[in-house]
């Protein structure tokens, strides 16, 4: 069990503070601690792994309450950090005395840790959430009370620049381990700086493990329905995890981004599908497919998204390569936009459903920050304007004509020249009946 979560800085540490002196006589002195549990800490303090693993294994229960209490009435940052460390020893296995201090103490196993993870030390807070993953992991239930905060602290330590290694190194282990339990996972997509944590670790150019560990989590995530229909539009998260895959030079890493592509698919294919293809998934996709793979699995997962992208390819028409281009976000000059004949055949359809695509297309103008998108979406409101006679009040009144104009200061070249070309189609041209 105490595998669950492993850290080279949690175990460097662990190994120098056992051999530290704590002054127990002097709790025992000041009416801190009591005899009885003054002689018990006495047979475990600064001896052997050995020795700890044995009493624990005939006292386990004794122990575990006497940790737990410990940590709840010693405050000194030295004593608790080798308290967690006694604690930390202890769970080989025998997570079950812990868990069950509860019956003794109502607030026991949690209080004491969860008070822990406020404390300004990092090992304290470190290890505590080490030793929280394990409880809440074993646990056959999981309280919302304990679980929010600690999902709190753990979405602050992906947060700061630079961000801090060991403590993001600990918090998607943490997340990898509590994910499978569908509790947590409607959890942490509650609380959006977790997501956001983890996409930005993805665009970070992480290590293989890291890479994996983070869509290991995306995988876990996207069981869930309704959160497989919402991820990619609010996080944006196809694009990154298709390069992250052409980029990947370890099956594994592959293994798992496919596999999180087809639950994006087979939970949500309409809201997942069209961005796939705006990705260039589809070609990705079919070159995976001719590669040699040691695991069954991926190459099924292949197939079912090789023939699921196809299909859907293959029933678009040029307008709706369009919507789905404008759905994902990521304009970039494909044929339609500079097609005449696309916009003589389509420019009104953006009138559908009260404006929807025109004011999908205004959003992308407004609120875009890639220099590319903001280009091609001038380019596309001048089209718009040009073959719909209607276009110049229509894009006035929605607001688009004075952002296509402050465009025209933009840092860059390329965007201020489609913002010029549609300024003078807004201003000058006639309109062009179609």
């Amino acid at each position: 069990m105490a595998a669950l979560l492993s850290n080279a800085y949690l175990d460097d540490q662990s190994s120098k503070i056992r051999s530290k002196v704590v002054p127990w006589e002097g709790y025992q002195r000041a009416g801190h601690i009591t005899s009885d549990e003054l002689a018990l800490i006495r047979k475990v303090d600064r001896q052997p792994r050995s020795k700890t693993d044995s009493i624990f294994l005939t006292d386990g229960p004794t122990y575990a309450l006497l940790y737990l209490g410990l940590l709840k009435k010693l405050a000194r940052v030295d004593t608790m950090q080798y308290i967690l460390v006694l604690i930390g020893d202890a769970l080989s296995e025998r997570v079950r005395f812990f868990l069950k201090a509860s019956e003794s103490d109502s607030e026991l196993p949690y209080g004491p840790l969860v008070h822990a993870l406020d404390t300004s030390d990092e090992f304290v807070q470190l290890k505590t959430a080490q030793i929280l993953t394990i409880f809440l992991s074993a646990s056959p239930t999981i309280n919302p009370s304990i679980l929010k905060p600690f999902l709190q602290f753990l979405s602050t330590t992906l947060q700061g620049s630079p961000v801090n290694q060991k403590k993001r190194d600990v918090t998607v282990q943490s997340l990898e381990a509590l994910l499978p339990q569908p509790a947590v996972r409607y959890a942490v997509w509650n609380n959006p700086a977790l997501i956001q944590g983890l996409v930005a670790i993805l665009k970070d150019k992480p290590s293989p493990q890291l890479s994996y560990q983070a869509v290991f989590c995306f995988w876990l995530l996207t069981f869930e329905k309704d959160i497989a229909e919402q991820i990619n539009s609010k996080y944006d998260i196809i694009p990154v995890l298709t390069e992250i895959a052409q980029e990947a030079a370890k099956e594994k890493v592959i293994r798992v981004v496919i596999a999180t592509f087809r639950n994006l698919v087979s939970k949500a294919p309409s809201q997942n599908l069209p961005s796939m293809l705006v990705a260039k998934l589809l070609p990705f996709i079919r070159s995976l497919s001719s590669r040699k793979f040691s695991d069954e699995e991926i190459v099924d997962d292949i197939t079912y998204l090789k023939t699921e992208l196809s299909e859907n390819f293959e029933s678009l028409t040029t307008y709706d390569e369009y919507t789905s281009e404008l759905a994902s976000g990521h304009l970039s000059w494909s044929p339609v936009h500079e097609s005449d004949t696309f916009w003589k055949e389509n420019a009104a359809k953006l009138n559908d459903r009260d404006y929807e695509q025109l004011k999908s297309l205004i959003k992308l103008l407004n609120e875009s920050t890639d220099p590319l998108v903001l280009a091609v979406a001038a380019h596309d409101v001048g089209q718009y304007v040009k073959y719909y006679e209607r276009g110049k009040k229509v894009v006035s009144d929605l607001g688009a004509k004075t952002r296509v104009m402050e465009l025209m200061g933009h840092s860059s070249s390329d965007v201020r020249y489609q913002a010029l070309i549609s300024v003078q189609r807004l201003i000058s041209n006639p309109w062009v009946t179609v």
